[in-house]
């Protein structure tokens, strides 16, 4: 048996259990729907437009600041990495703002920003770039020192040897911060989204609560999850393959 269809068979059965235990259960729709009921309401959403434009809205945002926190991340990361000065003073910082939950920030963001996108932005883009860091940091001092004197013996210094022997031997470690970066600034994107407002996700899982809809918010957890596993066991494993085969790192 498959890995995909024992997936889809322990799948069916949750599916199964669920709507089977929302029939009996006694309790009204809006406090437990079934899962048909879900269904119904994810296909409305869908025709009508409302969760494609929700979806749409919160991608835009996450992709750019998710892109925003990679070139941040790196950059910090390889000075981190590089001076020993940088290291013991901005390196101790970040160690110590990536324990701060991002929507710890939403605050300040209001007040910098306002109550508009480039809060939600913000607190996206600061919610990825702590663990950028504290990856790529890890990933460039994990590089073996047998393959930077190698390098070095060869003649390759400055960009050459950053490009053909730190960033290729760093990349299982900034894949994996890659991943982790991106379900920190997703969760900071919905809580973003539920204080914030402005579309998205997020605003529709507030609706939900507000209209007492439980079937619409169960729908959006469900677009979330599927979103994120896409990402997470689609985008990043084919990243992660096709890399290491590029440079070697794996056959």
């Amino acid at each position: 048996m498959t890995t995909a269809l024992r997936r889809v068979i322990f799948i069916a059965m949750i599916a199964a259990i669920w709507e089977v235990t929302s029939k009996l259960s006694g309790l009204p729709s809006f406090m437990f729907p079934s899962l048909t009921q879900v269904f119904e309401t994810f296909v409305n959403g869908l025709i009508s437009g409302q969760i494609t434009a929700a979806i749409g809205k919160s991608m835009g945002r996450i992709l750019l600041g998710f892109l925003i926190a990679i070139i941040i991340g790196l950059i910090l990361g390889y000075f981190i990495w590089r001076y020993k000065l940088v290291e013991d003073t901005l390196g101790f910082v970040v160690t110590a703002l990536q324990s701060i939950p991002s929507i710890v920030w939403f605050p300040l963001a209001i007040i910098w920003f306002g109550l508009n996108d480039f809060s939600i932005l913000f607190i996206v883009t600061i919610g990825a770039t702590w663990t950028m860091t504290v990856n790529a940091t890890s990933g460039f001092k994990n590089v073996p020192p047998l393959y930077q004197r190698v390098a070095k013996t060869y003649g390759s210094t400055g960009f050459h040897f950053v490009r053909t022997v730190i960033l290729p031997a760093s990349v299982p470690q900034i894949i994996s911060g890659l991943r982790i970066a991106w379900a920190f600034s997703w969760r900071a994107l919905m809580a973003g989204e539920l204080l914030g407002g402005g579309g998205g996700l997020g605003q529709l899982l507030e609706m939900g609560r507000s209209l007492g809809q439980m079937d619409l918010v169960i729908s959006v957890m469900i677009i979330i999850a599927i979103i994120g596993t896409i990402v997470d066991n689609v985008v990043f494993s084919r990243i992660e393959r096709n890399v290491q085969m590029k440079w070697g790192v794996h056959s």
